[in-house]
């Protein structure tokens, strides 16, 4: 719950600052320019562009329905899965609707930059992987190893994207939060009690690791 309230307000904070173009808003915008490339508009981009496009829908969505497969096939249940499916699918269902209506310019061109849509992709892609490998594994070291590089693929994906000047830091940080929401409710959604088909013998499921639960 602690978790969820921080998240939540981080979004209504950020929004707010975008909305009414207050002191963050004005603070995240002069950051960009000295964080983004000289010339944003050129190809290339160095490692920032791989790394903006690891938010795209033809990177993060492929990874996570490997996942999905994997854990289809080891556990045999179907609800976590159409869970994070689920949560896939709310991604451009929630962030077109604020893209329209705060309509924020772009650091270079253009309008709708806030939220990113890119980096709520990532964070719900690659966040759910994380939470579906996290449910197969025993190993307590590779239940780490996945949710490390889960938060690094998202820490990449943002900062391609402020450093090629498709979107503020805000427009991302407001993304995470976003993001980070959609994860909680699939983890709190997804547990062992939920409906789904039997479980094949000798594999005991686990509990769904919940972020900021203790002992997760």
């Amino acid at each position: 719950m602690f978790t969820a309230v921080v998240l939540m307000v981080l979004l209504l904070v950020t929004g707010w600052q975008v909305a009414a173009g207050g002191p963050l808003a004005a603070w995240d915008e002069s950051v960009s320019r000295g964080l983004r490339q000289p010339s944003p508009e050129s190809r290339g981009g160095g490692w920032a562009q791989p790394a903006a496009d690891l938010g795209s829908v033809a990177v993060a969505v492929p990874v996570l329905a490997a996942a999905m497969a994997v854990f289809w096939w080891w556990m045999r249940r179907w609800w976590p899965v159409m869970c994070a499916a689920a949560a896939m699918a709310a991604v451009p269902l929630v962030v077109v609707p604020l893209k329209v209506l705060f309509d924020r310019p772009g650091p270079v061109s253009g309008s709708g930059y806030f939220p990113s849509g890119h980096t709520a992709t990532a964070v719900v892609a690659y966040g759910c992987a994380a939470l579906l490998v996290s449910a197969v594994v025993r190993s307590g070291v590779v239940r780490w190893a996945a949710a490390s590089v889960a938060v690094l693929l998202v820490v990449a994906t943002g900062a391609g994207l402020v450093r090629r000047a498709y979107h503020w830091p805000l427009d991302v940080l407001a993304s995470c939060a976003l993001g980070g929401l959609l994860l909680l409710a699939v983890a709190l959604l997804s547990g062992d009690r939920g409906p789904g088909g039997r479980r094949p013998a000798g594999r005991r499921p686990r509990a769904w690791p919940v972020p900021g639960s203790p002992g997760r």
